[in-house]
């Protein structure tokens, strides 16, 4: 670095020109009278003494009489700490403003484009640690041992965890055993072609980014429920209901959990229409108050509108309005699943307590 390079440098640190210049001359001369440094340096003659003795009052130099008045620079750790830490501020908004153009807080916006895949698996991973209820997951094997201990942490919760493998060529010799993914979900499927990474969390959260094949590498990271709704259907019908099960922690007796109240309808339906009695216990939301409720009762009728049959395998057959008609000790009340409006509760999760 060059004398106007430095003198530059230390503008830029707080200084100003003149001050700058000086304490350069200070530095070079050493121990030199006040005259000298006046006139080794670009600092006019009357402005010299106020220059110094500001220099002096900021810690760089001291001045002391001889046979006059003198300048020298003073002990360099205090000067250079105080540079270093002005150097370090820097660095770190510089890391601070590429984080902030590479990373947008997903709590300024309901739907935040970031352009690292970095980002989403990161932002995956807290939303998983914060998971209540439901997590959704597709992502290629080599992505799996990045959300293992957050997914295993989500399942030791009671979260239900649907993780949708794809593995290179459709291979199934790369999956986990099923020790290995009883640990991280509580059912898993192998998807046999590429496919984007996917998580949504409890109905709201969402990351996505394309295949690695994609000419474009961003992510799409999402805080909201309409948003998130179409990212579930996404998974379910592409990721998910087509696929074979690998692993599954679900009993045929019950009682048996239901978070999609699709395939709660798909199960029971059947049942119903052979003349079972369904005790059925509720967890949701009042759609009046959006108060917590929990309804219990027998089930008495399913609610299957659209082109969607009620015994279809396929839950993208159950597009329409989809609900359960329970009759409790209160009265008779309608259920319905994410989003419900016209039904009197929104069904977070279903417990088939007894078929008899």
């Amino acid at each position: 670095m060059d004398r106007a390079e430095l003198t530059e440098t230390l503008e830029d640190a707080g200084l100003s020109p003149y001050q700058a210049d000086a304490y350069v001359t200070v530095l070079e001369l050493g121990a030199a009278p006040v005259t000298r440094v006046a006139d080794a340096s670009g600092v006019p003659d009357p402005r010299i003494y106020d220059v110094l003795r500001d220099l002096e009052s900021a810690g760089y130099i001291e001045t002391y009489k001889q046979e006059s008045l003198y300048a020298r620079a003073n002990d360099l750790d205090e000067i250079t700490g105080d540079l270093r830490t002005r150097a370090s501020r820097f660095t770190a908004a510089t890391e601070e403003i590429e984080r902030r153009w590479n990373e947008p807080s997903v709590e300024q916006s309901t739907v935040s484009i970031v352009t690292r895949f970095e980002t989403v698996i990161k932002n995956a991973a807290e939303f998983i640690d914060d998971a209540e209820t439901q997590v959704n997951v597709s992502l290629g094997i080599e992505h799996f041992d990045r959300l293992r201990g957050a997914l295993k942490a989500a399942t030791e919760r009671g979260v239900r965890v649907n993780l949708s493998l794809h593995t290179p060529d459709g291979d199934p010799a790369d999956l986990p055993g099923p020790d290995a993914l009883a640990e991280v979900c509580s059912e898993a499927r192998h998807r046999r072609l590429p496919s984007p990474f996917v998580v949504i969390v409890d109905r709201t959260k969402t990351c996505f980014a394309p295949h690695a094949g994609s000419t474009n590498e961003y992510g799409v990271l999402v805080d909201d429920r309409t948003h998130s709704y179409v990212f579930h259907w996404y998974f379910l019908t592409t990721q998910w209901d087509t696929w074979e099960s690998i692993y599954t922690s679900r009993s045929d007796d019950p009682p048996i959990d239901y978070i999609d109240i699709r395939y709660c309808v798909r199960d029971v339906a059947p049942l119903l229409r052979d003349g079972a009695s369904v005790k059925l216990r509720i967890e949701g939301t009042d759609t009046q108050s959006g108060a917590d409720r929990v309804v219990e009762g027998l089930l008495s009728e399913v609610i299957v509108t659209g082109d969607g049959a009620v015994d279809a395998e396929t839950i993208a057959s159950y597009g329409g309005q989809v609900g359960l008609i329970v009759e409790t000790a209160d009265g008779t009340v309608e259920v319905g699943g994410w989003g419900a409006m016209v039904e009197a509760v929104e069904a977070h999760q279903i417990t088939v307590e007894a078929v008899d």
